[in-house]
């Protein structure tokens, strides 16, 4: 594992990077310290939308322009938002590095905010886009069951009403606020060498005096009632979620979590994809999740299934639940999902792009960063009466909350009082 260097300039941007011997590539990402949860509700979305707006243009650069640099470098570049981050992200030959970090720069410190009426359609889309995609809208929905009105449980894409009214002068406000330099990280693994990375960022830095900043995030409410979410729409399938609230980011917990994930649906071998797609074909999709951030997460499980289906789906789901806390987690495949996790590090070593997101995530999260051996260590360590505690505490049936999309509600809330009956009773 090579060793990675971090300096920080004296107006507050950080920089990482990591060298790869043998490879011609360089990823690069610039790791902004916001994400969705950072707005208020009246503003929901706007994350995302200046994501957008950055690649119209900048003060040197027209759209058109930072479409055709990166077409003649061969390279590839793009954008996500996320509930507590906002990364724009590159991949290129070596031979581009400073002028793909030269484009990458003007975007992120100086966006020209132009065009934003025609990005505002092509976002109003891709909200429609995902109104018409229940498998993704139905993990919206979930969020809003587990964190209810708190903003880890609006959708980060945002909400149409906002974005349609959302005003330049808004645009530009929020942008000064949340991609200040001490909120910007740029993260670089490959053929690059930190020095040279160094020199590049500082001659292109802003050199204005940042302004106030974001206000303080809301803390996640601790603990709150399970509850239920549904929307009619008319599909063929439901689309079911049953999710809870998780374990923060630097929880001692994270390693037997990531492990329970692997047995309960994270893999081929897993015990939902088995028992319920690959025994009875009752679904084409099924899977476990988990998401962490600063001060709390979420865990879950979906499955995309027909009414004929639907019930026994989630008595399944809830019966293997159930059985891995109650302590009946079986050696092989303890052992088989951590051999898993450990092969997806090791292969995750080969990509310069995994490199660079691992840098970067950790420094702009604050989150410690811990050396792939180290992981493997903690990994081996976690036991089978570890999963199965972790389990009971986080997915016994009357934590769980349920979101649901579908044809007909009173289906969804039979399938829902197999899990526990006072959540339906709750909602009527």
């Amino acid at each position: 594992m090579a060793k990675h260097q971090l300096t920080e300039l004296s107006t507050g941007e950080r920089v990482i990077s990591e060298r790869v011997t043998g490879v011609r590539s360089v990823s690069l990402g610039f790791w902004i310290g916001a994400g969705s949860r950072d707005e208020p509700e009246a503003r929901a979305g706007v994350t995302h939308f200046l994501e957008h707006l950055l690649f119209k243009g900048s003060s040197r650069y027209s759209a058109q322009e930072i479409a055709e640099i990166f077409d003649e470098l061969g390279g590839e570049l793009n954008a996500a938002t996320s509930r507590e981050t906002t990364v724009v992200y590159a991949r290129i030959p070596d031979v581009g590095l400073e002028r793909a970090l030269d484009v990458m720069m003007d975007m992120v410190f100086r966006p020209a905010f132009v065009d934003i009426d025609s990005e505002r359609e092509v976002v109003l889309e891709e909200i429609a886009m995902v109104e018409d995609t229940p498998n993704d809208l139905v993990h919206d929905i979930a969020a809003e069951a587990v964190f209810g009105s708190h903003p880890l449980g609006r959708p980060v894409i945002g909400r149409a009403d906002v974005i349609s009214s959302v005003s330049k002068r808004a645009l530009v406000g929020y942008h000064g606020r949340a991609y200040r330099p001490d909120r910007i990280v740029l993260a670089a693994a490959g053929n690059v060498r930190h020095d040279e990375l160094v020199r590049m960022v500082d001659e292109r830095r802003n050199g204005a005096r940042p302004g106030p900043g974001l206000a303080a995030r809301k803390p996640a409410r601790a603990s709150g009632a399970p509850s239920v979410r549904f929307q009619r729409k008319d599909t063929e399938q439901y689309h079911l979620c049953l999710s809870a609230p998780g374990i923060a980011r630097m929880d001692d917990r994270r390693f037997a979590a990531s492990l329970l994930d692997a047995i309960v649906g994270g893999s081929a071998s897993s015990r939902l994809f088995q028992e319920i797609r690959e025994k009875r074909g009752m679904a084409y999709s099924v899977y476990s999740y988990s998401s962490q951030y600063a001060d709390a997460g979420q865990i879950g499980v979906y499955v995309g299934t027909r009414e004929d289906n639907l019930d026994e789906c989630v008595e399944i789901t809830v019966a293997e639940l159930s059985d891995i806390a109650g302590g009946n987690v079986r050696a092989a495949e303890l052992a088989r999902a951590k051999e898993n996790l450990k092969g997806r590090i090791l292969l995750s070593l080969e990509s310069t792009s995994a490199r660079m997101t691992r840098l970067g995530k950790s420094v702009v999260t604050d989150t410690p960063l811990m050396p792939p051996e180290q992981i493997v260590r903690r990994l081996e360590a976690v036991t089978a009466e570890e999963v199965a505690e972790l389990a009971d505490a986080l997915l016994s049936p009357e934590r769980l909350s349920a979101a649901g999309i579908g044809p007909d509600e009173s289906c969804f809330a039979d399938a829902v009082r197999r899990v526990n009956p006072a959540l339906v009773e709750q909602a009527a």
